[in-house]
């Protein structure tokens, strides 16, 4: 029996996180005695199926040496870019000549910090013979309404089969990067990997993941996060 495809997670960090309100980029403010993105990271780091993980930085970062995976050599660093879909490519990039063409890269947000290795499992499972990939994600509970630019509202919209989309996001190393690579020479500027391959004639898969995996954008989000590293099984 062949060896399962190698992974490799690839952590965009290179935003600021404007919507914090803070002079410090979201995945550098504390959580629970640390930064958010070594809460990240050690989630990552600590699935005996990842190989290494390729954090995207932005130039100008001058808070990344002081974390703890600064120098850990399962840590590659990547430049940021001006979106996270360059990110993404220039940290695929950085893994040419490493990964294989059928390898997995699982891309996760720096400000996801309560990932839990079950849900990475679930991906690994559900995933493991798909040719393209998929993603984690929640299905939508609450009624979804469609607005103007004013906020008034034009129409309830079926939550029947919407989800909310998560991360990771699992894809095959070449169908990404060239999927991304693609987009960007069109001129499109995809919010996720999904989006990619979507764009690229691809059919992602979404599993359903815990929705403690929750994304730091706002300051109360903070507390919400330290509450679930408290209490959950990672």
């Amino acid at each position: 029996m062949s060896a399962p495809p190698c992974c490799w997670a690839v952590v965009p960090a290179a935003g600021v996180g404007r919507r914090m309100g803070s002079v410090v980029p979201k995945q550098y403010l504390s959580l629970a005695g640390r930064p958010v993105i070594e809460h990240t990271l050690a989630r990552l780091l600590a699935h005996p199926r990842i190989q290494a993980v390729v954090v995207a930085l932005g130039r100008e970062d001058g808070w990344w040496p002081a974390t703890a995976f600064a120098a850990d050599p399962r840590v590659l660093r990547a430049p940021g870019g001006t979106e996270r879909c360059h990110s993404v490519l220039n940290a695929l990039t950085l893994l040419n000549g490493r990964a294989d063409a059928d390898d997995w890269v699982l891309v996760h947000d720096a400000v996801r910090p309560c990932l839990r290795g079950s849900d990475i499992d679930r991906l690994l499972h559900h995933l493991a013979g798909h040719p393209v990939g998929g993603l984690l994600g929640v299905p939508v509970r609450d009624t979804m309404k469609r607005t103007d630019a004013a906020g008034a509202v034009l129409a309830t919209v079926s939550r029947e089969y919407l989800w909310h989309a998560y991360t990771p996001q699992m894809f095959r190393f070449d169908l990404l990067r060239d999927a991304l690579a693609e987009a960007l020479r069109q001129g499109l500027l995809v919010t996720d990997e999904a989006a990619a391959m979507e764009w690229a004639g691809h059919r992602p898969l979404l599993v359903e993941g815990h929705a403690d995996n929750l994304k730091i954008t706002r300051p109360e989000d903070l507390a919400l996060a330290a509450f679930f590293l408290s209490v959950q099984v990672p």
